[in-house]
């Protein structure tokens, strides 16, 4: 296998300096043949005796001067046939760098050497330097265009603006592309009928079935990266309706600038349907926040703290410290950063926030600087059936978890909350809220306690579209639980990301609320997603109602309507004001704890209305508590007020 290797790489090596040597000797000759064109283009054919020592000499300088030029320049190493305007650029500059050198040095030895000369030169030698990279180019588009005539893909390209005629220009130049580009589609009107780089502008995306039928078209590429969700979602209708399969460059988001665009063309996903902007992140801030510390994630096998270990490990931590109680998510995370960050100190631990003394076992064994406490029961209608685990975890774990960063000094405990915490119908959504008042209750002065509040997140544990995706694979129909049913929803980087940057903010005690955009209606996501697997709502799949399920709302709120937002100096981060303290807090959450204890769900329900006065439990939940107790409808009355 050595030896294999050993002659792979001398075999490398002379390859390399073959093509140095025709580089070198073609130069030299084109160098050459440009300085005897400019004395002969000068004198009119004719060289006179007296200037046969300048010619000589001239000839002899330029060539050393620009071949000694143009290797400083690494041009040897450069790909002809990929030749574009920056690289013209650098070949003008350096002809005239080794013009210029030239010139001082033939003045220098011939006081009476014609200037002309010169100039003449370095136009003949800049016009065949480019001219050999040029016919090299267009040699190999041409015979790109050549291989596999006949069994080429025929497509159009939606977008004729920067993104799709970067797309086009490099679908031209990869010979092993079997794209035939036949036309753009553009919204633009102004475009309509125009040559973009010899391609004609078609027309708009109504007009996209009937150009698809009349030039056989097999795909559409999408190449707006600028483009936003309702834009991403017409055009995707449009190709539905011309029955052809369309991919998309990423988004602005996600768009690799080092990477080619045709490389970075994929499926239209459902984050294009959101059209979230990019994420701009103080990144300075961050870096100084978490470069060399211990950060410690609760709940690091979910969707969320999973994604925050990947974003904490992009600033050089000191160590990572993943903690959750379940085995499979945590080995996958370890992985996962195993694979994409070898060098940073990835710890996996294995516990529940519930149990007091594996938390103190964690915290003694690394003594974390800031704590991501993402660890939390999620799943709305299956708390409901839950109640004493939803606290036990949600509450009394965080609690727990905060009270023991206070003991080992942590800087900095910052909160995952969710919107379901503001005027909450369900066990989910009250012990949210009551973790929030935890956090703004138990800042001392000492570590710097901060929640922040978001909603949906996509492809997230809890989030609607893994199930829908199960519904669509398996033929329908998608069950959508009311038709007016909206969701606030962003992705998992930019919630994480947005994250990070609110920890950076605040003295401690503050509730930040994540700028969610505008809500989604969840029937127009399902209607979406179906189209994305190249099916027809209503016809192909069908889309079915149910009623909303325990503790659900039909409409989700960021802030209540005691809670003021006040700006921060990032325009996705606000800061909720308005926030009060329940009197003897603390004292609730101990009796809280005793009903978990007892099991006794009358009692967690009243103390958790104590706690969280706009706490209103639903339907379902009371009519569990009469069956399952035999409580008075009086005391159901009471609590529902």
């Amino acid at each position: 296998m050595f030896e294999k290797l050993l002659s792979r790489s001398i075999s490398i090596k002379q390859t390399r300096l073959a093509w140095r040597i025709v580089y070198f000797a073609i130069h030299g000759l084109a160098f050459s043949l440009s300085g005897i064109l400019a004395f002969e283009l000068r004198f009119e054919f004719s060289i006179r005796s007296q200037y046969e020592l300048h010619f000589a000499t001239a000839i002899l300088i330029w060539t050393g001067v620009k071949l000694l030029i143009f290797g400083l320049g690494q041009f040897d190493r450069e790909e002809w046939s990929q030749v574009s305007a920056s690289d013209v650029i650098r070949i003008a500059g350096a002809n005239i760098s080794a013009s210029g050198v030239s010139a001082v040095l033939l003045l220098t030895m011939f006081s009476n050497f014609s200037k002309s000369l010169c100039f003449l030169d370095l136009l003949i030698c800049l016009q065949v330097t480019t001219g050999l990279r040029v016919v090299a180019r267009i040699a190999r588009e041409l015979t790109a265009r050549s291989i596999g005539r006949g069994v080429r893909k025929r497509i159009l390209i939606y977008g004729a603006g920067a993104g799709g005629v970067m797309l086009l220009r490099e679908l031209r130049a990869n010979s092993a592309s079997t794209h035939e580009v036949c036309g753009f589609i553009d919204d633009d009107h102004r475009k309509h009928g125009r040559l973009v780089d010899r391609v004609a502008v078609l027309g708009p995306g109504q007009e996209l079935a009937e150009q698809t039928r009349r030039r056989g078209i097999a795909e559409v590429l999408i190449a707006i990266p600028s483009a936003r969700g309702p834009q991403i979602a017409q055009i995707l209708q449009y190709c539905h309706a011309a029955g052809a399969p369309c991919k998309t460059m990423p988004g602005l988001a996600e768009f690799v600038v080092s990477v080619r665009a045709a490389a970075q063309i994929r499926d239209v996903a459902v984050e294009d349907l959101l059209g979230r902007n990019p994420v701009h992140l103080d990144e300075d801030n961050i870096r100084h926040k978490l470069e060399g510390r211990t950060i410690l994630v609760t709940g690091a096998g979910g969707s969320i703290g999973s994604e925050l270990c990947l974003q904490v490990a992009r600033f050089r931590p000191h160590t990572v410290v993943g903690l959750d109680m379940a085995e499979s998510p945590v080995f996958d995370i370890q992985q996962e950063m195993i694979r994409l960050f070898p060098n940073v100190n990835f710890q996996p631990e294995i516990g529940s926030i519930r149990n007091d003394k594996r938390i103190y076992e964690v915290f003694h064994k690394y003594t974390p600087s800031i704590v991501y406490h993402a660890a939390a029961y999620k799943h709305v209608p299956l708390m409901e059936e839950h109640a004493f685990e939803a606290v036990e975890n949600n509450t009394l774990g965080t609690w727990q978890v905060a009270t023991m960063a206070e003991k080992f000094a942590v800087e900095d405990f910052v909160m995952i909350s969710s919107d379901k915490a503001v005027r909450p119908t369900s066990i989910m959504g009250a012990t949210k809220r009551t973790a929030e008042l935890i956090i703004y209750a138990i800042q001392n002065g000492g570590t710097k306690y901060i929640s922040v509040r978001f909603g949906n997140v996509l492809g997230s544990n809890g989030s609607v579209i893994p199930t829908f995706k199960k519904q669509i694979a398996v033929g329908g129909p998608v069950i959508v639980t009311h038709p007016e049913m909206r969701r606030y929803f962003m992705t998992i980087p930019e919630a994480t990301q947005l994250v990070l940057q609110a920890s950076t903010m605040g003295s401690g005690g503050e509730i930040f609320e994540l700028d969610m955009g505008e809500p989604v209606k969840i029937l127009d996501l399902a209607r979406n997603l179906i189209l994305l697997s190249g099916l027809r709502p209503d016809k192909d799949i069908k889309i079915a109602f149910s009623h909303p399920r325990p503790g659900e709302k039909l409409y989700e709120e960021l802030s209540s309507r005691d809670e003021q937002t006040m700006p921060t100096y990032h325009d996705k981060i606000r800061i909720l004001m308005g926030n009060s303290i329940p009197n003897q807090l603390f004292s609730d959450l101990q009796e809280l704890k005793q009903s978990c204890e007892s099991r006794n769900i009358c009692d967690l329900i009243m103390r958790l209305k104590k706690i969280v006065p706009e706490y209103n439990p639903g339907s379902h939940l009371l009519r569990n508590i009469l069956k399952n107790d035999a409580i008075s409808k009086n005391h159901v009355a009471e609590w529902a007020e």
